[in-house]
């Protein structure tokens, strides 16, 4: 009776929508078969089970483990293979070291060794690291994208040996204008090589290259001496600058780990105070150097922590103070103030402090390190540059054009990311590697 019920209520529908009533009666029936594919599949226990291969017998004699091949027999001398082999180190230089449990935490290693034993650990570390690729083997790796950069393009225009005439010399200035050497320090090398190439003799690629060389080497040579005496008492105090995000905190940890190198104490400067990742990250560098970090909190006045560091460093006779400070180039005026104001501090408590200012700057940026260079020198007395990420772009030979254009002495290079990758600057290694 239901049945019935329901087939004349549907009825009417049928009639009016015979197209839509049959599509919805094929869905019904196709949902009603695969639920009943699905419950059976679900309900029904399986049918099929994988069988399993039959174990093979292996020989007695292949599963019981060698005495070489034993785990208890190796392990005395697999940690001391993996040391030897990562260090290289000769076998009478090694020193057995006890891995006792330290109570308080070790800053530095005059808590550990006596000046005597501080020494011989030194002499260690430096045979290890003169094992290791020389700083030239380095600095020529971390200049190979501009020296490929450099002397593919230009020895394209010397495939073959020809005259030198004023078209050559034009492509030669359009190449190394693509280095961003800077146009006044690209017209005094072609120059140059106008003078020095004789004009009724055909030229090769290392003709060029020889005279390039020498007048780079020139050019970077000329402010090389120039640099601060040490003072006769007190910390020698280097202030850093350099905007944003071109590396200057690290430089500062780089430069603290390079004087550590050559004995002396070094004390860090948190000055860059509008920043706490800033003071956090130079925190971090003296924690890993074993270097105490003057700092206040965030916000506060960056020549009072100046005046701070330069107290606490005389105090405790402190050869080296890194002093790191605001990178707000946008904000030139406020930024002149703020970095006269430490120079004065400063002076007032240790004159003639700052002895050095350093300028860090990034060498990826090209042309734009000109312009940062040019805005600095216009607000403090820069006496040194260094330049980071040297390994990451085409555009080393900024140095030469900064150097020539604004007589400004390179301090120390950066080619990667260990402390051991950035050195002091040396123009005869530089074009050597560059050319």
């Amino acid at each position: 009776m239901n049945e019935l019920n329901i087939l004349e209520i549907l009825r009417p529908y049928k009639e009016a929508y015979p197209l839509a009533f049959l599509a919805a009666t094929l869905t019904l029936i196709a949902s009603l078969v695969f639920l009943s594919f699905y419950l059976r599949k679900k309900l029904s226990p399986k049918k099929y089970v994988k069988l399993k291969a039959p174990p093979q017998e292996v020989p007695a004699a292949l599963t019981q483990p060698s005495p070489v091949e034993t785990p208890s027999a190796l392990e005395p001398f697999k940690k001391e293979v993996e040391r030897e082999e990562k260090l290289k180190v000769p076998a009478e230089l090694k020193v057995p070291i006890e891995e006792t449990p330290s109570e308080t935490p070790i800053t530095s290693i005059e808590e550990i060794l006596s000046p005597e034993e501080k020494q011989g650990a030194l002499a260690d570390i430096e045979q290890i690291y003169a094992e290791e690729a020389s700083w030239l083997t380095r600095l020529k790796a971390g200049l190979s994208k501009t020296r490929l950069s450099l002397q593919s393009n230009l020895s394209e225009l010397f495939s073959k040996k020809q005259n030198i005439d004023e078209n050559l010399l034009e492509s030669i200035h359009e190449t190394l204008y693509r280095s961003d050497l800077g146009v006044s320090t690209i017209d005094k090398l072609v120059d140059r090589l106008r003078h020095s190439l004789p004009k009724t003799q055909e030229i090769s690629w290392e003709d060029v290259k020889n005279i390039l060389a020498a007048e780079s080497e020139k050019i970077l040579s000329t402010t090389q001496s120039i640099g601060a005496t040490p003072p006769s008492s007190g910390p020698f105090v280097i202030l850093v600058v350099g905007v944003n995000g071109v590396g200057k905190t690290t430089t500062i940890g780089k430069l603290a780990a390079h004087f550590l190198a050559q004995k002396k104490s070094v004390l860090l400067c948190a000055g860059d105070t509008y920043r706490a990742a800033a003071i956090d990250q130079l925190k971090v560098w003296g924690d890993r150097l074993g270097v105490k970090v003057i700092s206040h909190q965030p916000g506060s006045d960056p020549a009072a922590v100046a005046f701070d560091a330069i107290s606490a460093a005389k105090s405790r006779q402190i050869d080296v103070v890194l002093i790191d400070t605001a990178g707000r180039l946008h904000n030139k005026q406020h930024l002149m103030d703020e970095l006269n104001k430490i120079n004065r501090v400063i002076a007032k408590d240790l004159p003639g402090a700052p002895h050095e200012t350093f300028l860090v700057i990034d060498a990826t940026t090209g042309q734009n390190a000109f312009m940062q260079v040019k805005a600095f020198k216009e607000v403090v007395n820069l006496s040194g540059l260094c330049v980071t990420k040297l390994d990451g772009t085409a555009k080393g030979g900024v140095v030469i054009g900064i150097v020539d254009q604004f007589k400004i002495p390179v301090k120390y290079i950066g080619v990667g990311e260990k402390s051991a990758d950035l050195h002091s600057f040396e123009a005869k290694e530089f074009v050597a590697s560059l050319f």
